[in-house]
């Protein structure tokens, strides 16, 4: 959490961002005479759009900011029309779950779009807000989407010089089949708990519950790695509220001290996003808290709610997952492991035609293409790495395979930065070595894999004499043979 790598201080320069982004987002607000609660919206809306959209190309970025207005408005309508009508609500806002993760089916843009829908439902909760508010909530955000906008792509285009990272294709079904369906049903699910529950608690502060259960299943894709955001959400929770009581209850919302901590809870939510959960969570937590105070509605209690809402949320995604349609830790990680097997087999299979003098020969993409592929399977097998795992035999063998991986995806760079170089030879054995690893990829991604009959070819002793190509295919073959032993019988890492 402390020590994760930041190449080119691109998390450092895009929580910076955020800052400057959603500082003038609320300061436009503010000149332009609206009220706070329409000046926390705009800051709200300033840090989805700066946060959610993550399409590949600046155009992109660009194209899906300019359409969260499309979605953004007309839920915000529908929500403050519907605040007195409960029951209908409800079954409104249950509607805008289920399509808002249905729509991850589209790539980033639907993520995106659905996440700003859902949250805009919930920002009208949060403010309890009502029709006659409407103009001042939507020139808010109108606002704040045109000022985090100016800077993103105009001030401080981070993107056009640092491109985006390849965002992993994932995998795809018809029907129940596809993962983003079933998700669908399960985050409907356990909103729809969230909801009886969260009210059971609180008539006014129920909502907390709903946003719970949705965001734990943003960015997740079976059981296991949504019950270990569960559990990260609730700790990053209970320990946010601790440092609320400490800062926040004794601010009581004055203004100038409140509004330095929110930027730094500002930053910290995107400086932590994509190494830690739970760091994120606690500076959610408290900016939370610090909005509340600006609200004038602050108090210890308050704070215990959170929490209490925060697991009954997290409760309802637990049985979602585990009762509806539920998508096995399994699966999923065999099929993420499969992709980026295929793709070292691809990336080694274009650095041997360069070598050999094709020019067309590429394996640079499929460097690019890996490292996302690699986050993912350990994102995958995050659940039975948890050093909550009981199961530890099942741990080491997940924790073998991620270091297994890593190792073929250095091998494989190295390969790729030789290939790279228009004096390297070319050595006859490389058509040899490379059909090698053809048939141990074969070999653990194939259907006799699936029953744990994993027969990988011994590869040759280290070749005398070989060149740089060779040792880092020599020592690549030995990554995948080395794979065969925890692969074996895959049913194990269930």
């Amino acid at each position: 959490m402390f020590m994760a790598p930041d190449p080119g201080l691109v998390r450092l320069r895009i929580s910076l961002r955020a800052v400057l982004g959603i500082g003038l987002a609320v300061a436009l607000s503010e000149l332009a005479g609206l009220s706070l609660p329409a000046s926390i919206t705009g800051g709200l809306t300033a840090l989805l759009a700066l946060f959610t959209v993550g399409d590949t190309t600046v155009r992109g970025q660009a194209v899906t900011t300019a359409l969260l207005p499309a979605v953004g408005f007309p839920v915000l309508a529908l929500a403050a029309v519907l605040h007195t009508v409960p029951t209908v609500r409800d079954a409104v806002w249950l509607a805008v779950v289920l399509g808002g993760v249905y729509a991850r089916r589209w790539g980033p843009r639907g993520h995106a779009l659905g996440i700003f829908a859902f949250m805009t439902f919930f920002i009208t909760q949060f403010l309890h807000a009502v029709p006659g508010q409407l103009p001042q909530l939507y020139a808010a955000m109108a606002l704040s989407l045109a000022a985090s906008s100016a800077v993103r792509f105009g001030a401080w285009c981070i993107e056009r010089r640092t491109p985006a990272p390849v965002a992993p294709v994932p995998p795809t079904g018809r029907g129940l089949a596809r993962p983003t369906t079933r998700q669908a049903f399960q985050a409907t699910a356990a909103c729809a708990f969230a909801i009886g529950a969260g009210q059971v608690l609180s008539h006014e502060r129920w909502y907390w519950a709903v946003g719970t259960a949705w965001w734990i299943f943003v960015n997740t894709s079976s059981r296991g790695e949504t019950l270990v955001r569960g559990f990260r959400r609730v700790l990053g929770t209970v320990i946010g509220i601790a440092v609320g009581l400490v800062i926040a209850v004794p601010l009581d919302g004055a203004g100038a001290p409140t509004a330095g901590l929110v930027a730094v809870c500002v930053f910290g939510i995107f400086y932590a996003a994509a190494v830690s959960y739970t760091w994120m969570m606690l500076a959610v937590t408290v900016m939370a808290g610090l909005l509340y105070g600006l609200l004038g509605v602050l108090d210890p209690g308050l704070l215990v709610l959170r929490v209490l809402e925060t697991g009954a949320g997290a409760l309802g995604a637990a049985l979602a997952v585990l009762l509806v349609l539920p998508v096995t830790t399994h699966a999923t990680t065999d099929a993420w492991i499969e992709r980026a097997l295929h793709c070292v087999h691809a990336c080694t299979s274009e650095a041997a035609a360069r070598l050999a003098g094709s020019p067309a020969a590429d394996p640079a993409r499929y460097v690019a293409e890996l490292e996302p592929l690699l986050g993912r399977v350990r994102l995958s097998l995050a659940p039975l790495v948890h050093p909550l795992a009981p199961l530890r035999a099942r741990r080491t063998r997940a924790r073998q395979v991620i270091e297994l991986l890593d190792r073929c995806a250095q091998e494989v760079r190295g390969l790729a930065s030789i290939a790279a170089d228009p004096d390297a030879s070319h050595d006859a054995r490389l058509a040899a070595a490379c059909w090698r690893v053809q048939a141990a990829v074969e070999a653990l991604t194939g259907p006799a894999a699936a029953r744990g009959e994993i027969d990988v070819p011994v590869a040759e002793a280290h070749p005398a004499g070989g060149g740089q190509a060779l040792t880092h295919l020599h020592g690549l073959e030995q990554a995948l043979k080395a794979l065969a032993v925890p692969l074996r019988g895959r049913v194990t890492l269930a």
